[in-house]
């Protein structure tokens, strides 16, 4: 999992996932609707402090390491 933030003004504008695991079709269908969740959560909390996606413990778990690296590197943590 690698997350990508967009940060303007000291505030993140956007948070995506560049790279997903996609190992079988059930990874696939759990990202799928785990990730754009993550995403918003991320725009609400402007941290890494979001919760987890219901079913996708080892996802958002994932979303979320990757995502503090990314605010790490953007100085935002």
């Amino acid at each position: 999992m690698q997350v990508r933030v967009t940060v303007q003004d000291g505030k993140v504008t956007a948070a995506d996932v560049v790279q997903v695991p996609n190992g079988n079709q059930r990874d696939e269908e759990i990202n799928s609707y785990a990730v754009p969740v993550l995403n918003q959560e991320v725009l609400d909390a402007q941290s890494a402090g979001i919760d987890s996606v219901s079913g996708a413990t080892v996802t958002s778990d994932g979303y979320v390491q990757s995502l503090q690296s990314a605010l790490d590197a953007a100085h935002l943590s």
